[in-house]
């Protein structure tokens, strides 16, 4: 129950803001409940004035109704009526208009009831769809500003399926559960007042079974509980297949994978079928029974009227406990559904406020210092780093000058990519500092840090945009003239411009509608409009035929001029050039010089050179 409390109380704060919708959307449930029993009581109330009119009062008819209930009602209210009943007395025929009158009644209640039940939704909903947005980028923002570390354990299907699916249960919640916890109970309170007044003792005979209808509730309740939180899971898991299956299509179709990734597909789809099909039996179990024991319940009341003695009530308000009796079936139905739609709701809440409790592992300072990276020299000192318990890096340490070209060479794993990591503050080494100008990155924000450093690597990341949206991306509100100088130092202007639409080409996912050396090139266009005077090239040309390599390098080239540049290569065409080479192995800089001064020394540089670089083309050297 506390658990249910505090479930509530957070989604209270999520729809806080439109506190004003919420609660014309609860108010228009409550007068909706309240106009439940009062469409029973005119109906009623004209099917005894028309079909059995008497000559009695009006206040014959209402002896049961509270004395402040009949004070609320306007005098001429009780005038019309009055006369009403007089006229029908008398003579339907010659009366028509107070017959139409009277019918009238039944369709505008019902037209106001409608009217309010409308109200309640449409309110609801407004409120709920405007909190699940706020939730949504609320969530996918924290999410933007974990470190790298999160993303590398973390399944990105998994993140979209919270984001998505796990906000879409709270939000049925929020528009549909407090629609049904405001209206259905005025609902059944009005109801069940009406019913005392009207016929108190054959009420009390029908509800002998009431207690009975907790049981299903209780147990299915408990159902619910069980697989909720594994329905989700596997909602995960199914959003991870179809993730892993579309981004990998070409390896899919070049590895004829299609019918293993199906089948596994299908696994997947299949763990769902006995979770799904336990809440919906959970869910429609209870409304049956329910239905049953209320008609167990109105047995009893026959079984009293046929053996017990005593006036028995007139036909119009046997036949108004009749209809309020089973009016009450749908509010119990959509309570007792209630509770499970709120169990479910509370597991993907569950997941979606652990994900906003994650604290990044890259804290802000509390008072950044700024940084100007310019003419700076860039220090690492004594930096040990693992990811978890295995080292990576153990006691770096390394001088950059100011406009230095630094190439990072060594065996895959040795370290190279995590010190740039190190530098773009990806993550904080467990010991040591990095410094530039003298200034310990930590205390600078991490938004300015990386707004002094461009990075183009291996596999280029462009987006499902134009050309000119994704060159424009690297320096937000950079005119049409330096996008265009920017594609031309990158050597991509001439293919952009022979492109049927130019640079409002839209390069597709992943940029799949441009080759790999054309995607480098916009990457690279991308690293110039940013301006930044530190670049990461993170093996920029690894992947490249020898003619983009070409082009590719030359616009590197130019990209490096008057930038302090860390270049992580296997090419010697590459790095050769380099005013200094670190040479990585084990996590430890083991080598440190220019390119002929190292292979002169017969070390682990001459090894690497040897088993890699010497292999390639003549041309390239």
């Amino acid at each position: 129950m506390a658990d249910m409390l505090s479930f509530l109380r957070k989604v209270w704060e999520l729809a806080r803001p439109y506190r004003v919708r919420l609660f014309l959307g609860v108010l228009a449930g409550a007068i909706a409940g309240i106009l439940e029993p009062l469409v029973i009581a005119a109906f009623t109330a004209v099917f005894h004035l028309i079909f059995s009119p008497g000559t009695e009062p009006l206040s014959r008819h209402l002896k049961n109704v509270p004395q402040f209930v009949q004070d609320a009602i306007p005098q001429v209210v009780w005038n019309w009526l009055e006369t009403a009943r007089q006229a029908l007395a008398g003579s339907a025929k010659a009366h028509p208009a107070a017959v139409i009158g009277l019918v009238a009644v039944i369709p505008a209640v019902m037209f106001l009831r409608g009217l309010f039940s409308y109200l309640n939704i449409y309110f609801l909903q407004w409120a709920a769809i405007r909190a699940i947005t706020d939730l949504r980028v609320r969530l996918f923002e924290h999410l933007m500003n974990l470190s790298a570390g999160f993303f590398n354990a973390t399944n990105s299907a998994e993140l979209m399926s919270r984001i998505t699916l796990d906000t879409t249960n709270l939000q049925s919640i929020i528009g549909n559960a407090t629609a049904v916890i405001v209206k259905d109970p005025v609902t059944l309170i009005g109801l069940l007042v009406y019913l005392l007044l009207k016929q108190p003792k054959l009420t009390l005979i029908s509800m002998v079974v009431m207690p009975l209808c907790v049981i299903p509730i209780a147990v299915y309740g408990r159902k619910v509980r069980r697989s909720a939180g594994s329905l989700q899971d596997h909602y995960a898991e199914l959003s991870n297949v179809m993730s892993e299956a579309f981004t990998g299509n070409r390896i899919v179709k070049a590895y004829n994978l299609e019918p293993t990734v199906v089948e596994r597909f299908r696994d997947t789809a299949r763990k769902l079928i006995g979770h799904t099909m336990r809440i919906v039996r959970a869910m429609e179990i209870p409304g049956p029974l329910l239905e049953l024991f209320g008609a167990v319940g109105v047995a009893f009341v026959f079984l009293y009227l046929a053996f017990a003695g005593g006036d028995r009530a007139s036909y119009s308000d046997f036949l108004g406990f009749l209809l309020a009796i089973f009016s009450m079936y749908r509010p119990i139905k959509n309570l007792s559904r209630l509770q499970n739609n709120l169990v479910q709701a509370r597991a993907a809440s569950d997941r979606i406020f652990e994900l906003l409790a994650t604290t990044s592992t890259i804290p802000e300072p509390a008072n950044p210092k700024p940084l100007s990276a310019v003419g700076k020299d860039i220090q690492f000192e004594n930096i040990k780093f693992a990811f978890g318990e295995k080292p990576v890096l153990q006691g770096i340490n390394l001088t950059v000058k100011a406009g230095q070209f630094v190439a990072l060479v060594g065996s895959t794993g040795s370290g190279k990519t995590t010190l740039t990591n190190l530098l773009l503050r990806f993550y904080d080494p467990q010991q040591g500092v990095v410094r530039i100008g003298g200034i310990d990155i930590r205390e600078v924000s991490t938004r300015e840090l990386r707004n002094q450093i461009a990075v183009v690597t291996q596999e280029t990341a462009l987006f499902n945009e134009t050309i000119r949206r994704n060159i424009e991306l690297g320096r937000l509100g950079v005119s049409e003239a330096e996008i265009i100088a920017a594609a031309q130092h990158a050597h991509a202007h001439g293919f952009i411009m022979e492109k049927p639409q130019g640079y409002e080409t839209v390069v597709g996912e992943r940029g799949v509608a441009v080759s790999g050396g054309q995607r480098q090139r916009i990457a690279i266009a991308r690293a110039i409009t940013r301006n930044a005077p530190i670049l990461i090239l993170d093996e920029a040309t690894n992947s490249l035929d020898a003619e983009s390599e070409s082009i590719v390098q030359a616009a590197l080239e130019e990209l490096m001029q008057g930038r302090t540049t860390f270049c992580i290569a296997h090419r010697l065409s590459t790095i050769q050039r380099a005013d200094v080479i670190a040479v990585f192995e084990q996590g430890r800089i083991v080598e440190l010089g220019r390119h002929a001064e190292l292979l002169n020394r017969n070390g682990v540089y001459r090894r690497l050179y040897e088993m890699q670089f010497r292999t390639e083309p003549e041309e390239a050297k």
